[in-house]
């Protein structure tokens, strides 16, 4: 994959898959070409070059197939403001075909994993920030997706969201789901990751799990 602004290389030659049952994380500093990849790959940036397929479609000449996939996580969570929690919980599940009469089903449980009753009828512009992550996160997952597209996702988190995130993570994966975290904080990636990417200036350095990498590099195991 490789996407280009100008003479500015964002993402240059970018290559890895994730696999069923896998957390890949994506490390790398600021303007290392992440969030680019990211928007690549849910279709809201198209490449220079290259190709991304999820579940073996192509996101550009299949996207609907690709995307109907996916669940994302943006860093920011961006949403109507006069919409209520339990509103954008049910409108994402309509998005993605979820059943009518499954939808409100959904709803208590997809509010239990972060123990979100009682505020699910307030609107978005009366949500914390760490809120508005927590529904971001849960509305990510609420149409089973097979792949989690993840933009750095305990930010904005207080410990206890941040610890019941990384285990719904963990626990999509170990349902068969696959994970893409992206993120500048190794120690989330290396608490809940199976294989790491690190990237720089839009090239992808190295890839493996961190035990690999450590005797790549010549340190320690931990």
């Amino acid at each position: 994959l490789s996407k280009h602004f100008g003479d500015n290389k964002a993402v240059n030659g970018v290559s890895f898959d994730i696999k069923e049952g896998e957390i890949f994380s994506l490390i790398g500093p600021n303007s290392s070409g992440k969030t680019t990849i990211v928007k690549s790959i849910i279709g809201l940036l198209q490449p220079t070059s290259g190709s991304i397929r999820v579940g073996g479609h192509d996101v550009m000449k299949d996207p609907l197939s690709a995307k109907a996939l996916l669940g994302y996580i943006p860093d920011e969570p961006s949403i109507w403001p006069f919409m209520t929690g339990e509103e954008f919980l049910y409108f994402t599940q309509a998005l993605f075909g979820v059943e009518e009469k499954t939808r409100a089903k959904n709803i208590p449980k997809l509010l239990d994993i972060f123990s979100l009753q009682g505020v699910e009828k307030q609107y978005f512009q009366d949500y914390s920030r760490g809120n508005k992550q927590k529904f971001s996160i849960i509305s990510a997952a609420s149409h089973n997706p097979k792949l989690l597209v993840i933009d750095e996702p305990i930010v904005g988190l207080d410990p206890t969201g941040a610890e019941i995130a990384k285990k719904m993570f963990v626990d999509f994966k170990n349902a068969g789901g696959a994970v893409l975290l992206v993120t500048h904080t190794l120690s989330v990636a290396e608490e809940i990751s199976d294989r790491v990417g690190f990237l720089k200036n839009g090239t992808l350095l190295a890839v493996g799990t961190l035990s690999e990498l450590r005797e790549k590099a010549g340190l320690p195991h931990t």
